[in-house]
């Protein structure tokens, strides 16, 4: 299949520096507003800028795709991801005619629809109904169960047979830019026999991805393996916060509770999975074969470079802590969806699906400070002197990611959240 807005030789007459994140093929989309114009309004990025669909949709530009104008005036992209990935597609083609080099009718007009990313204020772009945390990184896994258990028996039986999950709280997923607030729960310290209430002391991050679902299914209508990438719309990375204090005490028998609801940092920017289509890639192999409902052919996973990094406060530097990357998950987005639905579960427009923590094979890829630190016995130096087990109050979390080929980058933007203080429940 051609997608002509993929083509690497294709420029803009938009400046695009070296290394941004978002060239001419990437367009992602999302949702702004700007002080002079306060309404939410849909837009994708290109270099440095914003571009705003609503005003190129009032301008007819986008009049032969017969799209209703909500889509473009619009507080979420759940409309727009509704229509399904050929409409999507189609709109996404014409943005890039648009934005591209050869295009001299659309050049004069860009003052009015074009804004410096630096002066909008960029919104959470999804309405989140439903949210789904998988478990799918093998090395993290692995890694977490060595720690919690014994290298004999790191792995729970299931774990290679089935893409575990949990429900997650949808409430609380949140924008970068967002600050996070450390949370207060119960805790069971070391060697005590009673809990205790307080402000979380080992808070962490999970580098993550997710996926977003935009064509829905029927209730007791199951989406098959082999058409799971036709309802995925696109993806945002993910920073899945955990206070792994309060997770320890509370997670048995039912698993995450408080340790996770508290906030959940996502991109503002979608990146479809047609963007995503020149990065694909296959994953581990997986041994045992899984059953006849998970089995797909064909590269499903993608290469994307993810990092986290942590810039403490009162500083202006931001140090990485790792790099890892989307190939690793042992378990694709397919089969997720395919195992999330195989029930009959109804997935929903707008729906976040994230990948689970993703580590890779080495110490300098593993993706939380739990693993990092190895649980507090490996701090972490910083080039500025200090240490880290986990994150402390006034850290900035910084994740990124983005994928390489060709000459072509094309990137998420951040999801970033500094972290401040707990505060007591009132009695």
């Amino acid at each position: 299949m051609e997608i002509r807005a993929n083509d690497p030789r294709r420029k803009s007459w938009v400046d695009v520096p070296a290394g941004s994140d978002f060239p001419i093929q990437n367009l992602p989309f999302g949702v702004f507003r700007t002080k002079i114009n306060p309404k939410p309004r849909v837009c994708t990025a290109i270099g440095d800028y914003v571009v705003d669909l609503d005003v190129l949709n009032q301008l007819a530009f986008f009049d032969e795709l017969e799209l209703p104008n909500s889509v473009f005036q619009n507080r979420y992209l759940n409309e727009l991801m509704a229509l399904g990935r050929g409409k999507v597609r189609a709109l996404r083609e014409r943005i890039a005619d648009l934005l591209d080099d050869s295009n001299d009718e659309v050049k004069p007009l860009g003052w009015h629809f074009l804004h410096p990313m630096e002066k909008v204020e960029l919104l959470l772009p999804i309405q989140v109904g439903d949210y789904t945390d998988f478990y799918s990184s093998r090395e993290h896994a692995t890694n977490v169960g060595t720690m919690f258990r014994d290298p004999a028996n790191a792995l729970m039986p299931n774990w290679l047979h089935l893409p575990v999950g949990y429900h997650g709280r949808a409430s609380s997923i949140v924008v970068s830019g967002t600050p996070i607030r450390r949370p207060m729960g119960q805790m069971l310290p070391q060697g005590a026999d009673k809990p205790v209430y307080g402000p979380s002391r080992l808070l962490d991050f999970e580098l993550e991805m997710a996926f977003v679902v935009g064509t829905p299914n029927e209730l007791g209508q199951p989406i098959p393996i082999d058409k799971a990438e036709d309802h995925i719309f696109g993806m945002v990375l993910f920073n899945d916060w955990s206070a792994r204090d309060i997770q320890k005490w509370e997670y048995v028998p039912l698993g995450p509770f408080l340790g996770k609801n508290f906030a959940s940092t996502i991109s503002p920017w979608v990146v479809t999975m047609d963007a995503l289509e020149p990065f694909r890639t296959s994953g581990p192999p997986q041994d045992p074969q899984p059953l006849p409902y998970l089995q797909i052919g064909g590269p499903r996973s993608f290469d994307i470079n993810l990092e986290m990094a942590i810039q403490p406060e009162g500083t202006n530097e931001a140090y990485r802590l790792c790099r890892s990357n989307f190939k690793y998950m042992y378990w694709n987005m397919c089969q997720q969806l395919a195992h999330h639905t195989v029930n009959g579960c109804n997935m929903r427009t707008g729906d976040l699906c994230a990948s689970g923590t993703i580590s890779g094979p080495t110490p300098d890829s593993y993706g939380s400070m739990l693993e990092l630190a190895w649980r507090g016995t490996k701090p972490i130096q910083l080039p500025d002197g200090s240490e880290r087990k986990f994150i402390l109050d006034g850290d900035t979390v910084i994740q990124r990611g983005w994928c390489e080929k060709d000459g072509v980058r094309i990137g998420f933007g951040e999801a970033a959240g500094k972290v401040l203080p707990a505060v007591q429940a009132s009695t």
